[in-house]
């Protein structure tokens, strides 16, 4: 139902989440476009969905919800191979199920690691691809804890007229 919106808009379903209990609940909808998504897009998909969810009271179960639509942000998370490839040669952090060494890295400051911030490489079926101080580290999907995308903030320096 959000996959089908979130196209008719020009959009694509980047993730949902439902969270809290209660009466506190609240359906997440994560949306995303290569232009870049604005307060209209969000807007519209919220629009649409809402027109849908009211239609069909037992879409969400568990009663009262509210309904939140936005983009994934700067620092998004990733979780679904298509992110990673939108997201090759930036900088990603990663967080593994367990440390470097138990998929063979042997090499002597990295071996231990279990967590990092690198330059995602490629994507490799279903395999992400590092450079980690010169080595090159493959690492399953199924290894991965929690990834996300690193906001680095670009600087222009502005030269001062004396």
């Amino acid at each position: 139902m959000a996959t089908d919106v979130a196209q008719r808009e020009g959009c694509v379903l980047y993730d949902l989440e439902l969270v809290g209990t209660g009466n506190g609940r609240i359906l997440r909808i994560y949306i995303d476009k290569d232009a870049g998504v604005g307060v209209e897009d969000c807007s519209s998909v919220s629009k649409g969905l809402n027109l849908l969810l009211d239609a069909n009271e037992d879409a969400v179960p568990g009663g009262n919800y509210t309904l939140e639509v936005s983009t994934p942000g700067l620092d998004r998370i990733l979780t679904k191979p298509w992110h990673f490839e939108k997201v090759i040669g930036k900088k990603i952090y990663i967080k593994l199920t367990s440390s470097l060494s138990t998929l063979g890295v042997t090499e002597k400051g990295i071996a231990s690691m279990k967590q990092f911030d690198e330059v995602l490489a490629a994507v490799e079926g279903d395999q992400l691809v590092f450079d980690i101080r010169g080595v090159n580290v493959k690492i399953p999907f199924s290894k991965i804890e929690k990834s996300k995308l690193v906001f680095e903030m670009k600087t222009n320096s502005i030269k001062k007229k004396k």
